[in-house]
């Protein structure tokens, strides 16, 4: 049903979205929808943290045992990345319909953007306060140019970032 949900709110928004779209798109009934969830709302949320953990494995398993801190990073955006890219609609929903979910799901993506930071300084080796706060903006940055692309562009418009984001890890951490 995450696939039905992330495709109805890809076409409608969260907003737009129903639990009859939901349903009519993964093929099941409403009774099957209820005994699952309790509500669009519900579902929403169950299919985020699944997202949510997903990603979070996803860069778990891409980062290198070995390089330098900068390669060790790049290594892990471009995984991300194309995780996101590979799967349009699902990025969608954790990233811009999050919004829309209301007050609750927003605090859930802040928590999940800051252990991304947090990973972050461990692979950057980020040891200050101002290398923290660098870590913070180049998550943030990552977060908003991907939630852009995935907007107003295509899948290898997310995948491009991977380059200047490499360099500008570079330049801010050299």
């Amino acid at each position: 049903m995450l696939t039905a949900l992330a495709e109805s709110m890809a076409e409608h928004g969260y907003v737009g979205t129903s639990v009859a779209h939901i349903i009519r798109r993964a093929g099941v009934s409403r009774e099957t929808f209820y005994q699952q969830f309790a509500s669009k709302q519900d579902c929403f949320a169950q299919g985020f943290d699944e997202l949510s953990g997903l990603l979070l494995q996803v860069a778990a398993r891409a980062l290198p045992d070995k390089g330098t801190p900068v390669e060790r990073f790049a290594a892990v955006v471009d995984a991300y990345l194309n995780a996101l890219a590979d799967a349009p609609d699902l990025a969608r929903l954790y990233l811009v319909e999050v919004y829309a979910a209301g007050p609750e799901m927003a605090r859930r993506r802040t928590e999940l953007q800051q252990a991304f930071v947090d990973g972050l300084t461990v692979t950057l080796r980020a040891r200050s306060r101002q290398d923290r706060f660098a870590c913070e903006v180049l998550v943030a940055g990552i977060t908003s140019l991907v939630t852009g692309r995935l907007v107003t562009g295509t899948p290898d418009d997310v995948r491009a970032l991977r380059a200047p984001l490499a360099a500008l890890a570079a330049r801010i951490f050299a």
